[in-house]
């Protein structure tokens, strides 16, 4: 009998201690030639492959290592140029491919987003009629480099065809099936290729088979699998999906694949009840999907255990392979480095490496016994329950509040309207009154200042007499601007999830725990480890001074409950959305304390509760509900004097209009640089009837709007926007962005405002 094998899916680029990052930084900014760039970056591909094999996995992933996308990397293999980069055919430069995904001076970047409902940003491919050709075979190439430098029999991964095109632009609806059938051939000489080099296993990635698909979807992954199989048969295909279970099992674990890969983590139970209640094919294996590739939690390996007997009770032992339920490109690469973490909590953690440990582990159990990994099991064991019993899991105050949420109100005093005639009196603010989204330059200096404060080379006093100074500086230049409503500028927070997490209990940070969110941008997400509870006051005493130094209104600035969430690792002894309401009531205290001091314009931005969305549609429903609610938890205690501001950013905004609408906020200000009309166009076809500002130019870019682009975005959403309830706003805060430039581009905001709002005027004397 052949023995139960261990697989990975995919393995993180960056490098331990973010090696990846700084050489690719290194190379565009002229500092590394790209032959000394070259071999760092083989250098850092090779010891990834080096460790899992030493780790005993036995079909390690080859290609899905990435010098800055996946989704990227296999246009570029299709010869997907956007014209704009004067492409001519042929295997496309280096230089080409890092255009296409950072711009040049002459040609924009091609759009970024959000990977299914990660923190992983995919560069969307533009086909706009563009024929694809297969100018090199990277899974090829790759199989060949392991197999050669450190005699690693691979497994090739591909990103599936039927995927690739959903995550496409530049094509009809109608012209789908078209468009797939184009790939196809191209997707056959790959795999025809990799059989004549004699590769055993090949993983395509179709984790599209993850969402809500058609009938008519579902038969174009039937036709394109049957001409993949005629083409290469002696390949070894495994079909992978993640991130959620499969809607249609009995079809998709009928294609002519030798190998179907499900998640069993993400899968509420679906993909596991589908496999018993229809069965498995006795001609395939089951890559069983047991760790989870997605959360940093140490899994309890009793419980995996089990869930993997339940599996061999339907797939036989030899038919099954254990791997992580998705690519470990969404955690950190190992715990092994965090030397400051808390023992207890440290523990309890698992990044990549420790879950190929654990991988193996359960492989090796399934296939001699449970007794044989039982001291493995009792550590896990032991690990868990000692976090779970511990005091930061066990905060009686907010467990009491979270079973008494009832008596906490979560609807204003009062209907917008009421509230709007009482704002309207208490701040006395103009037509169309402007303002900015929160943050301002974060110059070389500011950053420099705090690290010497973190370092303990500036001491705290002296810190806050130079954040004071930012602060100070920027209430004069705003002032001076015209502004209506002004901020305090942020200077003092590095990240808008960190800064928080820093302040409130129940999180926690780590040194090297980076992940990639796109390119060589990497995030350090917080660790949600605790029942999370308020300390002390976080944004009083800064808001508090910049209302001194003006008689405008300043806002009080902070980061939402479902943002927070989202942009976090959870723990996961507990629902999100109990999570969630304990970070509510935590803001709800400093909301209250703002006011309280005298600060009565608060904003709570929740830019990322669109991209929480679960990838099933009927799931949503209850998502956004639990967002609403948590949102109205933090927000709804204030006076109906206090006017309560949200920021979000834009996609897809027709899809969650009723949520944003239930938030209740008194003014929305929206994201909307890359999308404007499309938004202005979702508001012709459903009413908005609260406070709006949709962003009147791109802060993404350098340049300084013109008059005349920013009087017409203003015009444009007039068209469909009430006057008396729209605000002038940049699209996004301006943390990113030069003092000299921002200072420009808000003079010419402001004296847009004020143009229109005189033209307004005019019309009703």
């Amino acid at each position: 009998m052949n023995r139960v094998r261990s697989s990975n899916v995919g393995y993180p680029r960056i490098g331990e201690k973010r090696e990846w990052k700084k050489a690719l930084e290194q190379f565009w900014a002229g500092k590394l030639e790209k032959k000394a760039f070259l071999q760092q970056i083989e250098e850092i591909r090779l010891s990834s492959l080096q460790k899992q094999k030493e780790q005993g996995i036995d079909l390690i992933p080859v290609g899905d290592f990435s010098l800055y996308d996946h989704v990227l990397d296999t246009a570029v293999m299709f010869g997907l140029v956007p014209t704009r980069f004067e492409y001519s055919g042929g295997k496309v430069s280096l230089e080409t491919y890092f255009d296409i995904a950072r711009g040049t001076n002459g040609a924009v970047a091609s759009e970024m987003t959000k990977w299914f409902n990660t923190n992983y940003h995919y560069i969307v491919p533009e086909l706009n009629g563009v024929v694809p050709a297969l100018v090199e075979n990277r899974p090829l190439q790759f199989y060949k480099e392991a197999k050669q430098k450190l005699d690693i029999d691979g497994k090739p991964v591909i990103l599936g065809p039927v995927t690739f095109v959903k995550l496409s632009k530049g094509y009809e609806a109608s012209e789908f099936k078209t468009i797939v059938n184009q790939f196809v051939p191209l997707y056959a000489a790959i795999l025809r290729e990799l059989q004549e080099e004699g590769v055993n296993w090949v993983q395509i990635d179709e984790p599209i088979l993850a969402k809500t698909i058609s009938e008519e979807e579902l038969a174009v992954f039937n036709d394109v699998y049957q001409q993949l199989h005629r083409a290469a048969p002696n390949v070894k295909v495994i079909l992978q999906t993640y991130f959620e279970s499969i809607d249609h099992y009995e079809e998709v674990i009928s294609l002519p694949v030798q190998g179907i890969g499900l998640d069993f983590v993400h899968d509420h139970g679906q993909n596991l009840t589908a496999l018993k209640t229809y069965g498995f094919p006795k001609d395939k294996v089951l890559a069983a999907g047991i760790i989870d590739g997605r959360n940093i939690w140490r899994a309890n390996l009793d419980e995996k255990y089990s869930l993997l007997e339940e599996i061999a009770e339907v797939v036989s032992k030899d038919r099954l392979i254990v791997q992580p339920s998705s690519s470990l490109l969404h955690v950190p690469i190992t715990v092994k480095n965090e030397e400051t973490l808390d023992e207890l909590l440290k523990e309890a953690l698992s990044f990549a490496d420790e879950k190929l440990e654990e991988t193996v582990i359960l492989a090796k159990g399934l296939q001699d016994g449970k007794e044989t990994i039982q001291n493995e099991i009792a550590a896990s064991t032991k690990a868990i329950q000692a976090l779970n019993h511990s005091a930061s899991r066990n905060h009686t105050q907010v467990q009491e509040a979270i079973q008494n949420l009832n008596t906490y109100r979560a609807e204003r005093e009062a209907a917008f309207h009421v509230r709007q005639e009482v704002q309207e009196e208490m701040f006395q603010l103009p037509l169309l009154p402007t303002t900015t989204i929160g943050s301002f330059p974060q110059t070389q200096e500011v950053r420099k200042q705090r690290l010497n404060w973190r370092k303990g080379e500036l001491t705290d006093a002296k810190y806050e007499e130079y954040i004071k100074a930012e602060i100070k500086k920027w209430i004069e230049i705003q002032e001076e601007l015209g502004l209506d409503v002004l901020v305090h500028g942020e200077f003092e927070r590095t990240d808008m999830v960190e800064y928080f997490g820093e302040k409130l209990a129940g999180f926690q940070f780590t040194q090297f725990g980076w992940v990639q969110s796109y390119g060589s941008r990497c995030v350090k997400p917080p660790l949600i480890y605790g029942d999370v509870s308020y300390q002390e006051p976080m944004t009083v005493k800064e808001t508090e001074y910049a209302q001194s130094l003006t008689t405008k209104p300043v806002k009080g600035m902070l980061t939402g409950p479902i943002t927070i969430l989202n942009w976090s690792f959870v723990r996961d002894d507990i629902s999100r959305y109990e999570v969630a309401n304990q970070i509510a009531l935590a803001l709800r205290k400093e909301v209250e304390t703002l006011e309280e001091n005298g600060i009565c314009m608060i904003q709570v931005d929740e830019p990322a509760i669109r991209e929480g969305l679960p990838l099933k549609q009927e799931k949503w429903e209850s998502y956004l509900n639990a967002a609403v609610y948590a949102f109205k938890l933090a927000t709804t205690s204030v006076q109906n004097e206090t006017q309560i501001h949200t920021h979000m950013c834009y996609s897809d905004f027709k899809e969650i209009i009723d949520a944003i609408t239930a938030l209740d906020a008194d003014v929305i200000s929206i994201e909307t640089s890359r999308s404007h009309g499309e938004l202005i166009h979702a508001f012709e076809e459903n009413t908005y009837s609260k406070g709006i500002g949709l962003g009147v130019y791109d802060i993404h870019s350098p340049r300084v709007p013109t008059l005349e682009e920013i009087t017409r975005n203003i015009d444009r959403a007039l068209q469909v926007l009430n006057p008396k309830l729209f605000w002038i706003n940049p699209d996004c805060g301006l943390k990113t962005r030069g003092m000299d430039e921002t200072v420009a581009a808000l003079a010419v905001m402001v004296e847009a405002a004020e143009q229109t709002r005189e033209r307004l005027l005019a019309k009703t004397e």
